[in-house]
């Protein structure tokens, strides 16, 4: 009985610290890859972009409609001097 007990302690030990960490993960890391991801995409699209300042440029940038039109974003996004036009 004894040893079954220590399984189940070892067992829900492991279920919280994967908890933990998927949390973590979550709540710190998921963020800001989506900011990666999402300005990696737009700028690859970029229009309208404004002179280099520091290294950085505010772009434009296309989007696809629901109809699959593709229009031109009100919003901008901040995108790196290298990264193609």
């Amino acid at each position: 009985m004894k040893e079954a007990t220590g399984e189940l302690s070892t067992t829900v030990i492991a279920v919280v610290a994967i908890a933990a960490v998927l949390a973590i993960f979550t709540a710190f890391l998921l963020p800001s890859l989506r900011a990666s991801l999402r300005a990696r995409t737009y700028c690859s699209s970029s229009v309208g972009c404004t002179a280099c300042v520091d290294g950085k440029r505010e772009c434009h940038y296309n989007v696809e409609n629901d109809d699959g039109t593709i229009t031109v974003s009100d919003d901008t996004i901040e995108c790196d001097c290298e990264e193609e036009q």
